[in-house]
């Protein structure tokens, strides 16, 4: 098969393994399309990272006796310039913004000049004309965990009169969607942050209630609000079990896993325990939410988004890509952490 050398980021076990390298995607005219999924072929132009792409390179699983020990490409998030569109309704020269949930696939990592996306585990459709790449890229996996968060709890905030609900972590980048999409339902909001995004969730995302959680004690104050559902954007324990609130956390099941941990089988029956609990009226109702992947949740995000609704915290050079992951595990930035790949369209590219 005919292969294009692409630059690319690739991990084999862990963050720390990260390392520019080559990959080889096919050409256009190679790209899988006979008794399999449809593909489609990508010029990057922009990546945005999330941290699941840390947690997928720092799985357990990789380190197991006879995993893959080749490097994996990595980061699901892009916005880019299709090379092909293969068995899609997409074409040739379409700017598009997308994800997948697999970027570990053979060339299937958007960290790179060039990605084949698997379109059985991938979403992409066409850019606005107004989003730049920087701003497309960091819209498609908060957009719709958002959605998902606030579909999985609106049958229980929907059901009460107060209609109230608290996002933790509302200045992050999937808690501004999250917070955006509540309000668009009228449901009050309470959020937390550091004190320097306070501004930010008041003025601009016009938040009901804020919490400080360097200043303040996060539960008592989300318990005073009385919450009809708490959706965690953060990770903690801090608000679980609060009387009266059902609680949605993201990520999917999987990621919190410790596989090698001595406690491992435990955790995992025990994360199972609460859901089945609360799906079945036995107690709180807790779920780890896994996105939705709905191109129309992304169309959705299309005719609501303004350029300006679209918050990029930083934008660094493919070179320095380790920085930008830096910059992620600080766990302080307020919008997407993007990489810039490239500003040209196809001219050259087979």
């Amino acid at each position: 098969m005919a292969t294009t050398p692409s630059k690319a980021w690739t991990f084999t076990a862990g963050l720390p393994s990260l390392t520019q390298t080559t990959t080889h995607p096919p050409r256009a005219g190679e790209v899988k399309s006979v008794f399999t999924t449809p593909h489609i072929l990508v010029k990057i132009n922009a990546c945005a990272l999330n941290p699941v792409d840390i947690q997928i390179m720092n799985l357990a699983s990789w380190r197991l006796p006879g995993a893959n020990s080749k490097p994996k490409t990595c980061v699901c998030d892009f916005s880019g310039t299709v090379i092909t569109g293969g068995r899609t309704e997409l074409k040739r020269g379409d700017e598009v913004f997308g994800m997948t949930i697999k970027p570990f696939e053979e060339t299937g990592g958007a960290l790179a000049e060039v990605a084949q996306f698997n379109m059985s585990h991938s979403v992409a459709v066409k850019k606005p004309r107004e989003w730049s790449h920087e701003k497309a890229a960091g819209v498609c996996l908060v957009w719709l965990t958002a959605k998902s968060c606030i579909e999985s709890v609106a049958k229980f905030v929907d059901a009460t009169a107060s209609k109230r609900v608290a996002v933790l972590g509302g200045s992050s980048a999937t808690g501004m969607y999250t917070v955006m999409l509540a309000k668009q339902r009228g449901w009050k909001v309470i959020t937390t942050s550091s004190g320097r995004n306070r501004e930010f969730c008041v003025e601009t995302l016009k938040v009901d209630e804020h919490v400080d959680y360097t200043k303040q004690k996060v539960r008592a104050a989300v318990q005073k609000f009385a919450p009809d559902a708490v959706i965690d954007c953060v990770g903690g324990t801090e608000c679980v079990g609060l009387p009266s609130s059902k609680r949605s956390s993201m990520g999917g099941p999987a990621t919190y896993y410790d596989f090698l941990g001595p406690f491992a089988l435990y955790h995992a029956t025990m994360q199972w325990v609460r859901w089945a609990r609360g799906q079945y009226g036995y107690g709180e109702s807790y779920d780890i939410i896994l996105l939705g992947m709905k191109k129309e949740w992304l169309e959705e995000a299309k005719s609501t988004l303004s350029p300006d609704d679209i918050v990029v915290d930083s934008v660094f050079a493919f070179e320095d890509a380790k920085k930008a992951f830096e910059r992620l595990n600080t766990g302080r930035a307020c919008g997407k952490v993007v990489i810039k790949i490239s500003d040209t369209g196809l001219s050259g590219t087979a």
